[in-house]
């Protein structure tokens, strides 16, 4: 479908004036074929292995951006899960060389995050598994660029509640060797994660993809939350409609310049998420999206429903704009990265457990939050179950990135700077389900996996 004159000058202004960019280019990269005895020659060769791939990947992001003036924030790689490719190199030493060697790979060739280092452990673990989430801590405090993830489950096989109970521990041990507890920002641990998520910390080369693919993540907030802003008084259809044009409109930008930049590389397109990705810039808010719809304060009763209107129409909209729409494709509301999110959790309209509801019908889940250091590893592990329990139930991904801040308590505030902002630290509930996560095995895939 070609782009008319209108269409052009519409998305000028979108650029121009309402914070609409490319949020990341993510080109993922296989790296099974570089597995060798050699330990040396095994990380030489993935290093050269995404140092190739990721140089040029750069040179022509930027040449993209010079074309058609549009930013592109962050270039980025993912990689098939380390653990699949360290099974014959088993020792703790080794994995954190090899997150070495991929974190010298993403500094050298100017990437901003590289993804992959985890695994897939939804119905069990293997000794491979285990030692990657033992070591994660060293890997997050002595790395800069590696990001992790783990899959604990999913609609088809349940939730592997084994692994979900090794994960507070590790977040505590992480919190504690990381300067301001920053090693867990670079780590999520999802049910149903998706193969071609272009976005950090979860992003991951999946094991059905070909050698390369490129995946595109676009961001529009702010286009959104201006054209909310412009139709105060339409009903709930008329508004849905609006914002469904809109997503179109971005989305048709982000395939144009992910279907170029794949071309100019040589490599497989594979997707556009079509997620409205927050950052704590004036006028980049998802929270302040919800706000113009009418609700005070996000958080406030009807932000559940508000949430599932932009979810159902940012899909719409991209699903009718691209055949390759993929990954996440909903709405973040990550805590740190959204200043609407940020004000509300500091005002009291927002806690922990509306978060939750909230994540039911948004795309990510518990993103980007802070609970006291001192809160039980057995009481991090109950949320982690929580919040994947509704992605494995309701057949959705669902995600948390949390971070226990050691010497913290609920309602200070910690700055992390950047793209991850200022956090702040979360109330719990200080009941305990302890005895319950202890009993461990599985929950049981739901019936609605029994498809065929």
């Amino acid at each position: 479908m070609a782009f008319d004159v209108e269409e052009i000058y519409e998305t000028a202004s979108m650029i121009l004036r309402q914070n609409l960019d490319i949020r990341a280019t993510t080109l993922g990269i296989n790296l099974k074929d570089c597995i060798d005895s050699d330990f040396s020659a095994f990380c030489a060769g993935v290093y050269y292995r995404i140092c190739g791939h990721a140089s040029r990947l750069v040179a022509e992001t930027e040449e993209l951006e010079r074309k058609y003036g549009i930013p592109i924030v962050n270039k980025r790689i993912a990689v098939t899960p380390v653990s699949l490719i360290m099974e014959t190199h088993r020792t703790p030493e080794r994995f954190l060389e090899m997150g070495k060697t991929l974190d010298a790979a993403a500094r050298d060739a100017g990437i901003d995050f590289i993804g992959g280092f985890g695994a897939l452990v939804q119905k069990g673990l293997t000794r491979t598994d285990r030692m990657l989430i033992e070591v994660l801590p060293e890997v997050l405090s002595r790395t800069d660029r590696v990001c992790a993830f783990l899959n604990v489950g999913s609609t088809v096989s349940g939730l592997n509640l084994d692994a979900v109970n090794l994960l507070g521990g590790m977040l505590k041990q992480t919190a504690a060797k990381s300067e301001n507890a920053v090693g867990c920002a670079k780590f999520v641990v999802f049910a149903n994660a998706p193969e071609d998520n272009p976005f950090m910390a979860g992003a991951f080369h999946g094991v059905g993809e070909a050698d390369t693919a490129l995946n595109i993540g676009i961001s529009g907030p702010g286009v959104v939350k201006s054209v909310v802003d412009q139709n105060r008084q339409c009903d709930l259809t008329a508004l849905s409609e609006l914002i469904k044009r809109t997503v179109f409109k971005i989305t048709r930008a982000g395939e144009l310049i992910g279907r170029e930049l794949a071309a100019a590389m040589d490599v497989n397109f594979g997707i556009v998420d079509i997620s409205l990705a927050s950052t704590t810039a004036r006028g980049d808010s998802v929270a302040g999206v919800i706000e113009a719809f009418g609700i005070e304060k996000i958080g406030a009763h009807g932000s559940t429903l508000a949430i599932a209107l932009l979810m159902n129409a940012v899909k719409k909209g991209g699903a009718m704009a691209s055949g390759n729409v993929g990954g996440l494709s909903g709405t973040f509301i990550p805590v740190s990265e959204d200043a609407g999110m940020i004000d509300a959790v500091s005002k009291g309209a927002l806690g922990l457990d509306k978060l939750e509801s909230l994540t039911a019908v948004c795309s990510v889940g518990l993103d980007m939050f802070a609970v006291p250091g001192d809160v039980p590893e057995e009481t991090i592990n109950a949320i982690i179950a929580d919040e994947l329990a509704i992605g494995v139930i309701n057949n959705k991904t669902t995600g948390v990135r949390l971070i226990p801040m050691p010497g913290k308590q609920a309602g200070d505030l910690v700055e992390f700077g950047g793209l991850l902002g200022t956090v702040p630290v979360m109330r719990v509930n200080a009941f305990s389900a302890t005895d319950f996560l202890k009993r461990g095995g599985r929950l049981p895939a739901p019936v609605t996996s029994l498809r065929n």
